[in-house]
């Protein structure tokens, strides 16, 4: 049977092939992080300090490893055969509950259950069954045995951190205390994850499929980019039955643009030349490298951006929808800024960083739009807020613009390649159901 070589396979877990792609379970399980950023956005604007920030940016990275968990599991296994719906359903149901407590993931409130500890543990599940099912697979392979050892002893450290995370400190600090405690621990936890997959170079990775792994992380940008959007439209006050105003269409339009042109910065071409050249890297320790680097960490703060970018247009639109408020807006508070314009040049930076890890290009209009922002940034804090937006979105769109014409000759030919390779996917499927059907 197709798969990884040694492994014992069985009706219950069917293993992936080469060209496998995503599965429409694997969409359903990614519905469960559209609540996450949103709630991570809400929560992180309920409280607009630098800790705040800093205790939302943590949870979207513990987020992010509960989320790549599952990702690199579907990418072994056919995640829609067999027992994996179940063992997805499960993940989802203790996803769910971790993200239900991330308002109490800092401090617990008066009654009820521990926050934390429930955080903690369905965390700790959600990071543990992927693993459990690693191993299952890795009984009858003594190199596959070998990886599970390494990623279990990862993962116990990691689970060990998170739970302590939730127990120790509220008995032995204050509440100011006990929040920093458990932040330090929340970060070595994360530090083990990151450092400890450096140092496995490749040997802990296995990327059955590199169009599948492409696809994933492609999905979750689009679920961050989306998450933008509806955080547009539950900012503008509707709920709350508030007057639709000129400002709130131009602020929603702005908004909406911005995102367009993110969407196309990734999109339009550069998704497909990273998968392209996750593709041509044949030998396995390369493929694994390449895709942890490109994907597994620099997509990280390419989610991060645009959930940034949905706190910044939240606060924004929040004012902008007030009855009262003056024409074009008052002026943006600094966080409102910080964020706003941060995350979208967070967003361009990380697509610099892979344009030069991946494909070796120095994508110097991208460059320059980040330096651009960081530049016009006091300017835009004296501009009403609806100036600021407006002025953002300028900047990002003519980046794109020209970038996109920069890239000409790479986005033909990279664009024809993903057209043959989708014709002839098409045609094949054609013939196959001609056949079979």
């Amino acid at each position: 049977m197709e798969g990884v070589s040694g492994v014992r396979w069985s009706r219950g877990v069917r293993p992936g092939a080469p060209g496998s792609r995503t599965t429409r379970l694997e969409l359903f399980y990614d519905l469960v992080f559209v609540f996450a950023f949103i709630n991570v956005t809400s929560l992180t604007a309920a409280n607009p300090t630098a800790r705040g920030l800093a205790q939302g940016l943590i949870v979207m990275a513990l987020l992010w490893w509960a989320w790549a968990g599952f990702a690199a599991l579907g990418n072994v296994v056919r995640a829609d055969q067999g027992v994996l719906p179940f063992v997805a359903f499960t993940t989802m149901a203790a996803a769910f509950v971790f993200i239900l407590a991330m308002p109490q993931a800092f401090r617990s409130s008066l009654g009820g259950l521990p926050g934390p500890l429930v955080f903690a543990v369905c965390y700790f599940i959600v990071r543990a069954v992927p693993v459990a099912v690693f191993g299952w697979l890795a009984r009858g392979d003594r190199e596959l045995r070998r990886r599970f050892v390494l990623v279990m002893g990862r993962g116990l450290v990691v689970g060990a951190l998170v739970l302590g995370a939730a127990l120790v400190p509220q008995r032995l600090a204050s509440e100011p205390g006990e929040i920093g405690l458990r932040l330090a621990l929340w970060l070595a936890a994360l530090a083990v994850d990151y450092t400890a997959a450096l140092s496995l170079r490749g040997s802990g990775w296995t990327v059955m499929s590199a169009g599948h792994w492409a696809e994933r992380h492609a999905q979750i940008v689009l679920v961050a980019l989306g998450e933008t959007i509806i955080a547009l439209g539950l900012g503008t006050g509707f709920a709350a039955e508030l007057p639709l105003s000129w400002s709130v269409i131009i602020a929603a339009t702005c908004g909406v643009a911005v995102v367009a042109g993110l969407w196309w910065a990734y999109f339009d071409t550069f998704a497909l030349a990273l998968e392209q050249a996750l593709h041509r890297a044949r030998d396995p320790s390369v493929r694994a490298v390449l895709a942890r680097d490109a994907y597994t960490y620099l997509h990280l703060p390419l989610v991060a951006g645009p959930v940034l970018l949905a706190l910044g247009l939240k606060g924004l639109l929040d004012e902008t929808a007030e009855p009262d408020a003056p024409i074009g807006g008052a002026r943006l508070p600094g966080f409102d800024l910080l964020v706003l314009y941060g995350g979208v040049a967070l967003y361009l930076l990380t697509l610099v960083v892979l344009g030069w890890r991946v494909l070796r290009l120095s994508r110097w209009p991208t460059l320059a739009c980040v330096a651009l922002l960081g530049a016009l940034s006091p300017l835009a804090a004296r501009l009403p807020e609806l100036a600021a937006l407006g002025l953002l979105t300028v900047v990002v769109l003519a980046t794109v613009v020209v970038q996109t014409t920069v890239d000409a000759g790479l986005r033909g030919r990279v664009r024809e390649v993903a057209l043959a390779e989708q014709l002839a996917t098409e045609a094949e499927q054609t013939t196959w159901r001609g056949r079979h059907l």
